[in-house]
């Protein structure tokens, strides 16, 4: 157990981070999980808006969350799903 006052903040600060990291990847697996379960346009954004949310918050790189995001599109592919293009406005 930590005996310094900023460590015990240290303490406490990173089993809230943990908590909080655990419930993103709980999320990411729920949309993947809904996406392989019934492959549709609306579960593969879900998924990818996932993997986006966890790359913004550092969770995860930018070149893992692109190589499964592009897994993810051709599991679509060879499920048949119609792929809709997205605008960016």
């Amino acid at each position: 157990m930590p005996i310094i006052k900023s460590a015990k903040k240290a303490a406490r600060q990173a089993e809230k981070r943990t908590e909080h990291n655990v419930e993103i990847k709980k999320a990411i697996k729920a949309a993947l999980k809904a996406f392989k379960a019934n492959p549709t346009s609306e579960t593969l954004a879900k998924a990818q808006s996932e993997y986006d949310k966890a790359v913004k918050k550092d969770l995860l790189k930018k070149n893992t969350a692109a190589r499964r995001k592009a897994k993810l599109h051709d599991f679509a592919k060879k499920a048949g799903v119609k792929l809709e293009k997205v605008s960016r406005s």
